[in-house]
């Protein structure tokens, strides 16, 4: 059985053969996974905070004296 990847609109199937595959690798790939997409939603996270504060500091006016 060769390996497969189905896309849809609402989801991955991954398919892998047991035989070229063992349970503990799909395990650690699905964490690693997991481990990026929480990684990067952080990042995102973090950069909203950043852009909101730099929006709300541009329309109340405040600066830094660094900046100067």
């Amino acid at each position: 059985m060769n390996s497969s990847l189905e896309i849809t609109e609402s989801e991955y199937c991954i398919k892998l053969s047991k035989d070229t595959f063992d349970l503990s690798l799909v395990h650690q790939l699905i964490k690693r996974i997991q481990a990026e997409a929480f990684f990067f939603k952080k990042a995102n996270d973090e950069e909203d905070i950043i852009s909101r504060r730099a929006q709300r500091e541009e329309l109340e006016g405040f600066d830094y004296l660094g900046d100067k």
